[in-house]
């Protein structure tokens, strides 16, 4: 292929776009086959034309046994199984129903301890919404303080395990009448 003033490389170009034209774009009707030769003996004569059938002229949807076929079924089957689609605004009404009204109060309430020594601020959460008008709450925050005696305080004295305490208390809670 010569490059020197480019003309080779676009006979070529031109001559690849000729051979697909004339590949891809013969889109046009075909030359008509000629029916198979058959073996043995041939008839002579005419032949006669074939019996008007009493069958539908487009056979009715036949089941074909796939996977394409079982996701078509599928779709059919699908508007019935999911259930129907609710606007904005219904969604919203029902979600207003469910949701109680709440409001969010703090002070500092400890947490009283439960049979099995951790922290039970549920009771907390509900003393601290009762104080406030409420019946109910969920704890939001809560914050924890070591509580020692004042024999922590004395000079030379060995710290033992029960000097002192972990408390919890609930700053904040959600109440809910």
């Amino acid at each position: 292929m010569m490059l020197r003033s480019g003309i080779p490389v676009l006979r070529l170009g031109t001559l690849t776009f000729a051979v697909l034209s004339l590949l891809l774009g013969a889109g046009g009707p075909g030359w008509p086959q000629s029916a198979p030769p058959a073996l043995g003996l041939q008839e002579q004569g005419p032949q006669a034309a074939p019996a008007p059938s009493t069958a539908p002229s487009s056979p009715a949807r036949e089941e074909n046994p796939g996977l394409i076929n079982e996701m078509g079924k599928l779709f059919d089957k699908l508007p019935s199984i999911l259930p129907p689609i609710k606007s904005p605004s219904e969604t919203m009404n029902d979600l207003s129903r469910l949701a109680k009204p709440s409001t969010m109060v703090s002070g500092r309430v400890a947490c009283p301890a439960s049979s099995n020594g951790a922290p039970d601020c549920k009771l907390a959460a509900d003393k601290l919404c009762q104080s406030k008008g409420y019946t109910e709450g969920k704890s939001l925050n809560a914050d924890s303080a070591e509580k020692c005696s004042a024999k922590v305080l004395i000079p030379g004295r060995q710290r033992k395990p029960d000097d002192c305490r972990t408390d919890t208390f609930v700053t904040s809670a959600l109440c809910q009448n």
